[in-house]
């Protein structure tokens, strides 16, 4: 698969395609209509990471709501990896926010999320659902600068 910065840029704006395969609980590869498949990152969401607290979990939960289905990408830009930043959307509502509702992601505010993602997140934390089941759960962006802390001893 190919994931060039311009296609990524070719697919700024709205696109659709399918759902070919789940990364992590925030990284989807989408094959749209038109041309070759492309790594998307769900903007303003963190799911946690591959060997976090409900890594697996959060991966699942995105897979549930979109895996081999057809989505619509509303794309703004790209990140310093190459991936498509967009919202997600499938059957008209948002794939990031409901991440947020089930419990599955943070909102990320280093980024400004909509207030709509931060009210889901405080409802979610309310309802201990999810993540929020556990005590003291560890955003992803923790988590990734303890791992690089302890990587660099």
């Amino acid at each position: 698969m190919l994931f060039s910065s311009l296609l990524a840029v070719l697919l700024l704006g709205q696109t659709v395609g399918k759902v070919v395969s789940i990364t992590d609980g925030d990284t989807i590869i989408v094959r749209p209509e038109q041309g070759a498949s492309v790594k998307v990152r769900l903007i303003h969401i963190d799911a946690p990471e591959r060997g976090q607290a409900f890594g697996t979990r959060a991966r699942q939960a995105l897979g549930e709501l979109v895996d081999g289905r057809t989505v619509e990408i509303v794309g703004t830009s790209k990140d310093r990896y190459g991936r498509l930043l967009g919202d997600v959307r499938h059957d008209g509502r948002s794939i990031n926010l409901e991440l947020i509702r089930r419990g599955m992601a943070w909102a990320y505010v280093d980024y400004d999320p909509p207030p709509e993602y931060v009210a889901a997140e405080a409802e979610a934390r309310a309802a201990r659902r999810g993540l929020w089941a556990d005590k003291s759960p560890i955003p992803p962006w923790e988590y990734r600068r303890n791992r690089r802390a302890g990587a660099a001893r």
